[in-house]
């Protein structure tokens, strides 16, 4: 085995002359057979896991040392002959073509110098001449396996892992991922069939932003990038699941018909191969040489876990000749020539203090732990989020509480639970409250929803969140404009509302402290800019309408001219347009309703920051009007920008959406400009392959200019 029993060496008197397991070891492996069952469910199919990895693990090995011991204790049934767990009844059940194993796990040096040696065992260095020593190794990623079947280099179907043999049908899902190829990028040919695996994952940026979004919601948030990747591809509604941002990164093969393809004979020969087909791989995977090579590889990842864009939890090296892989083969439940090296999980204990009321530009208010300071993964964590009144409850946390703290997807803090051994007798409950504490007045919780909401729109701390995201990047985007000179406005009274703002003059500025003359007049001229600058759909999303983001900001301003008939439109007509259910109908409606709000938005009209979008601005970001261009080669077209360019992206996509166009995230056949910078990669091959019309800056830069021409 793998994962050798600490003891193993040192057997006891009683194990010496045994002669058959004793009643307490029979009890103890059925105790851990059914406990690591139950384990495996809550973890691989309701994604509800109830004890860290590092606990499972040590289950593992304490039954596998028990089966090594005890031959016949081991069952048909016993978790270390399986992979994975079972199979939801919602979702069409096929069996894989080969079977998905997982990985035997090392968790030291002197583990995988045994596993090399056993590697060059097997391989019989006698016969066959010495194991070729140059292994493929790349960061395990922390996410849902999967394997995508192609035919002739056309997506044909997609298979969850499953229990190893049987995987869930997630076809209809899989494709709502951006970065699967439905096609095979590349000239061709293409193998007639290739089963694609790797694994589904959420970027740890991603997760941050769609748990804020599910708290604004008043929605379940999830614990962590894997639960929510997990999730959301077995949804069975493709619109939520196209609505979030997961990826597919490919690491191996299944089954692969080269003809008429070229023969791929090394792992790293795939890698490069699935790149070039349009996939993403894990990042900065590495042909590794000898197996003291291996081991630095790994401290290598380990030492920098916390920098990868996704959650990883080890490495895994296996070796790169394929077929001395296949002469290696498969145990019953892992390969023979490939391994996992596992990291601790990145926890660690420390007092609660207290627990604080964050409250955000909806009103929502968000429990926040306030804790001694300790460092989780090399970064010292004072705050992490309790999520809402449920979770608190339901993980039994309390003020004075020894709780353990996780970042979870390695950047967001939050509260696991309490360590109940070292609970003391003056804990104290926490009362969730039922008034803002930052205004007083009564808070509400709508029947259905997870979260408390302060609905008083004079609330300071509702005014300064919603100022804040009216000049964010998903609002104006204003640069220059930062929270911290929003929070001596709005605290001096001098500015009240978003609309305030745009009437500060230099004068009144040079008051606040470390306000100088020149910070002055570009904090003035970068405001004046943004009245001529703004397109429609910033403005939208930055009015904080509930429920209304960024991308249904940009649906509304195609359908609707101005923000008048935006107010006008009816609820059949609101729930005719993508993005738009009831929630959102509604929400729309009663922003619109609000005196306040229209107050607001005459004195945007005043002010000339009332752009023009919908029908003549031809896309989606409705820019038109002020500062925007109705006509021209790029209104009503979707685009994308690779690669390097002379100014920020950001910069770029600004003066596209002026132009009329919309930038779009990843490369798809709604893609109608790709403009490539220099080091163009992958999205610049998939856009050929698609047949996209590719530009360079200058020639984007050009059509920009003729987009202005034929506006004036």
């Amino acid at each position: 085995m793998v994962q050798k029993n600490e003891h193993q060496g040192g057997q006891s008197q009683h194990s010496l002359f045994a002669t058959g397991p004793t009643g307490e070891e029979r009890r103890r492996v059925q105790w851990l057979t059914a406990e690591l069952e139950r384990h495996n469910h809550l973890y691989h199919t309701l994604d509800r896991p109830e004890i860290s990895d590092d606990q499972f693990d040590a289950l593992f090995r304490e039954l596998q040392d028990l089966e090594t011991r005890w031959p016949e204790l081991r069952s048909l049934h016993s978790p270390t002959l399986r992979v994975g767990g079972g199979l939801l009844e919602g979702l069409a059940k096929k069996a894989h073509s080969l079977q998905m194993y997982g990985l035997d796990n090392v968790f030291s040096a002197g583990q995988w110098q045994e596993f090399a040696e056993r590697m060059a065992r097997a391989w019989g260095g006698d016969v066959n001449g010495p194991l070729p020593e140059s292994f493929w190794c790349d960061p395990k990623l922390d996410g849902l396996a999967l394997e995508i079947i192609y035919a002739d280099g056309v997506l044909q179907e997609a298979l969850t892992r499953g229990d190893g043999e049987v995987g869930e049908v997630v076809t209809d899902a899989v494709r709502t991922i951006r970065t699967v190829p439905l096609r095979l990028a590349g000239p061709g040919p293409f193998p007639a069939r290739l089963e694609v695996r790797g694994e589904v994952v959420m970027y740890k940026n991603d997760f941050a932003v769609l748990n804020e979004k599910q708290e604004a919601l008043g929605l379940k948030t999830f614990a962590n990038p894997r639960n929510a990747a997990a999730g959301t591809l077995r949804q069975l509604d493709t619109a939520i699941i196209g609505s979030r941002p997961l990826r597919f990164l490919a690491y191996s093969l299944g089954q692969a018909l080269w003809t008429p393809a070229p023969v791929c004979l090394l792992q790293s020969e795939v890698m490069s191969r699935l790149r070039e087909y349009g996939f993403l791989t894990p990042p900065d995977g590495r042909l590794c040489s000898s197996v003291a090579e291996v081991e630095e590889y790994a401290q290598w990842v380990r030492e920098h876990r916390a920098a990868f864009p996704m959650e990883i939890d080890g490495a895994v090296a296996k070796l790169d000749n394929l077929e001395a892989q296949q002469a290696l083969g498969f145990t019953a439940r892992a390969p023979r020539f490939a391994v996992a090296f596992k990291f601790p999980a990145e926890l660690a204990q420390t007092l609660l203090k207290d627990i604080e009321i964050q409250v955000g530009r909806t009103g929502v208010l968000t429990p926040v732990a306030m804790l001694e300071p300790v460092s989780v993964g090399g970064v010292m964590v004072s705050r992490a989020t309790l999520h809402n009144e449920d979770e608190i409850r339901n993980r039994d946390v309390r003020v004075g509480d020894t709780v353990m703290v996780r970042r979870a997807g390695d950047v967001i803090p939050e509260v696991v639970g309490p360590v109940l051994e070292k609970r003391p007798e003056n804990a104290r409950e926490y009362v969730f409250p039922h008034t803002c504490p930052a205004c007083g007045q009564p808070a509400y919780r709508e029947e259905g929803e997870a979260a408390w909401r302060c609905e008083n729109m004079a609330c300071s701390a509702i005014r300064l969140r919603a100022i804040t995201h009216f000049v964010s990047k998903a609002g104006l985007d204003i640069a220059g404009v930062g929270q911290k000179w929003i929070e001596q406005l709005v605290t001096s009274g001098r500015v009240q509302s978003p609309a305030d703002l745009f009437t500060l003059t230099v004068q009144e500025l040079l008051g606040f402290e470390r306000m100088g003359e020149v910070l002055a007049h570009k904090f003035v001229d970068a405001l004046a800019r943004a009245v001529h600058s703004a397109t429609l759909p910033r403005l939208i999303s930055a009015l904080g309408i509930r429920h209304v983001g960024e991308q249904t900001a940009r649906t509304l301003a195609l359908h609707f001219e101005t923000l008048d008939e935006l107010e006008n439109a009816g609820a059949e007509t609101l729930l005719s347009l993508p993005d738009v259910g009831p929630e959102v109908a509604s929400s729309i409606h009663n922003f619109f309703n609000s005196p306040a709000n229209r107050e607001q938005l005459e004195r945007f009209r005043a002010l000339g920051l009332w752009p023009r979008g919908g029908r003549s601005g031809g896309g989606s970001s409705g820019s038109t009007g002020e500062g925007g261009l109705a006509s021209g080669p790029l209104a009503g077209k979707n685009i994308l920008f690779t690669g390097t360019l002379s100014m920020p992206r950001s910069e770029a996509e600004k003066l596209a959406e002026t132009a009329g166009a919309t930038p779009l995230g990843g490369v798809s056949k709604k893609l109608d400009y790709l403009v490539a910078g220099e080091k163009a990669g992958s999205k610049l091959e998939k856009a050929q392959a698609l047949g996209v019309t590719v530009l360079t800056e200058e020639e984007f830069m050009t059509m920009l200019r003729e987009a202005k021409a034929a506006s004036e």
